[in-house]
């Protein structure tokens, strides 16, 4: 499912004060610049968005970072993949002929 927040109970989960305590505070305590690290080196672009680091259900200051909007996405992306991928079903590994 791609879309962003389209079918996503995700907001739902957010503590009451993220949008009038919680996400302003990480966007001051980060200046407003992106925390995004690639090879060494800070991204440092306008943040207008707060990302979980680690659990997306612990809401200390600690675990959230300002990022710009194309780094959220990308972050983004590679979670939903790596949790698509986890879901996937496979086919089991078939036996050797030998061992029939």
């Amino acid at each position: 499912m791609s879309g962003g927040w389209a079918g996503s109970n995700r907001r739902a989960e957010l503590p009451p004060d993220w949008y009038t305590r919680i996400r302003p505070l990480v966007l001051a305590r980060d200046e407003h610049r992106c925390r995004w690290r690639e090879a060494g080196a800070v991204c440092g672009r306008h943040a207008n968005q707060v990302d979980h680091i680690g659990d997306r259900h612990d809401h200390r200051p600690e675990n959230l970072q300002a990022l710009c909007a194309d780094h959220h996405a990308v972050k983004s992306s590679r979670e939903g993949t790596a949790a698509r991928w986890r879901e996937t079903t496979r086919r089991p590994p078939e036996r050797h002929p030998g061992l029939i």
